[in-house]
């Protein structure tokens, strides 16, 4: 939320932190914003009393008068501008780092709670009582959960021969599905980003201890390609005629999962390294909401691509992510642990992730303001591939490919 919006709609503010149920000073913050802009005002006037001084000093100079005194009292003002333009910086930093801690607003329709707003699908039916993919993958000797383990502790997962391929199978099927029939530009991108980049995305500092940090460099290992793409013009001014800008990337994920102990350990459903193909838009303001129902509708088409039951979710204020101001969630059914499981946020940040990068846009008329930016998992694989097997297994222990998949595999039918 920026400082005017604050000040000018102070109860709209503490209405939306309220409902995201997050805990802010607020009234802190706005003590602040006062104190700067008063400071400021004095700073401002004593500034124009200087100048007019020098005017006064350099007229007395020219018709030959004394100026002694008044050379006195324009350094004493001098000394005065300085000594508050550094009170205005020392609060301005301070307001700047509390600020950082504010999510963005909520769209009008989002509220209290989470809403299934769509559902695509028939759950599988079995004659057999079907196996979770940490069996299932095992007995198909496709995923090692001892070999990640002993290489990396849990929450990692090797995948093996038939497993590997349709991992790069997946990944391939969502790359060409996007670029060749949704129009977006493939990039591939570093998966470690400096503080700067975490910062304008929103992922610091209010997640720090969910992030992985180097020891030795001031980097990061990136919680999503939405990182390094909210910053791919960081600073740079956009043409409204450029726009849309889309993006489409496969990177390595990585996340602490600090907050999520002895949930979800086994199999591979809560990790601490993924993969995600990770599609973002750079739009207009006012074209932003069409925008978010179209990547929901792009994403929507990978998992139907693949034959995956699933919902899709309307997620309520304190359930989206803090730079997001309405996100949409896709859930897909896992027969084999018999849960619905995400593999997907689709989110419109408006201009949130912009102006803390500091990426502008040229409107017509020469007038300048944010672009909005927007992002979706297009998909997340790992619970993907656990949804992919566990709903495709059969009888004989076989897992069935689906076939917009087999082209990427040679051909391959069943993993048996």
């Amino acid at each position: 939320m920026n400082l005017k919006f604050l000040r000018d709609n102070p109860e709209q503010a503490r209405r939306i932190l309220e409902l995201r149920k997050c805990a802010f000073d607020l009234d802190g913050l706005l003590e602040l914003d006062e104190r700067r802009r008063s400071l400021s005002t004095e700073r401002d006037e004593l500034r124009h009393r200087q100048k007019q001084m020098s005017a006064q000093v350099a007229k007395a100079k020219q018709e030959g008068q004394d100026a002694a005194g008044l050379m006195d009292q324009a350094k004493e003002l001098s000394a005065k501008v300085k000594e508050l333009d550094a009170k205005v910086s020392e609060v301005e930093q301070a307001q700047e780092e509390r600020a950082r801690m504010l999510p963005n607003i909520v769209h009008e329709s989002v509220n209290e709670e989470d809403v299934v707003v769509s559902e695509w699908g028939q759950k599988p039916e079995f004659g057999f009582k079907p196996l979770a993919h940490w069996d299932l993958g095992e007995a198909l000797d496709i995923l090692d959960f001892k070999a990640s383990a002993q290489l990396a502790g849990s929450r990692f997962t090797v995948f093996k021969g038939a497993g590997a391929l349709l991992r790069r199978a997946m990944l391939a099927y969502f790359l060409d599905l996007h670029t060749k029939e949704h129009g977006y530009t493939e990039v591939g991108l570093p998966v470690l980003a400096n503080r700067e980049s975490m910062e304008g995305a929103g992922q610091l500092p209010h997640m720090e201890g969910e992030n992985y940090a180097m020891r030795d460099d001031p980097l990061y290992l990136i919680p999503t390609s939405e990182t390094p793409l909210a910053n791919l013009h960081r600073g740079q001014t956009l043409e409204a005629s450029d726009l849309p800008k889309k993006y489409v990337a496969y990177t390595l994920c990585f996340r602490r999962e600090a907050g999520s102990y002895g949930k979800d350990v086994r199999g591979m459903i809560r990790v601490h390294q993924f993969d995600k193909v990770e599609l973002f838009r750079y739009v207009e303001p006012d074209k932003s909401y069409d925008a978010l129902e179209e990547m929901l509708k792009e994403a929507e088409a990978a998992v139907k691509g693949l034959g995956i039951p699933y919902r899709v979710k309307r997620l309520a204020a304190w359930d989206i992510a803090y730079q997001s101001a309405k996100t949409y969630d896709i859930d897909a059914w896992a027969a084999g642990v018999g849960r619905w499981l995400e593999i997907s946020s689709v989110s419109n940040c408006e201009d949130y992730q912009m102006r803390r990068n500091r990426t502008r846009l040229r409107l017509a008329g020469g007038k300048t303001g944010y672009p909005h930016a927007l992002n979706g998992s297009g998909l997340a694989l790992q619970r993907t591939f656990v949804a992919l097997i566990e709903n495709n297994q059969q009888e004989d222990g076989s897992v069935l490919i689906p076939e917009v998949l087999r082209p990427y595999m040679n051909g391959l039918e069943r993993i048996s």
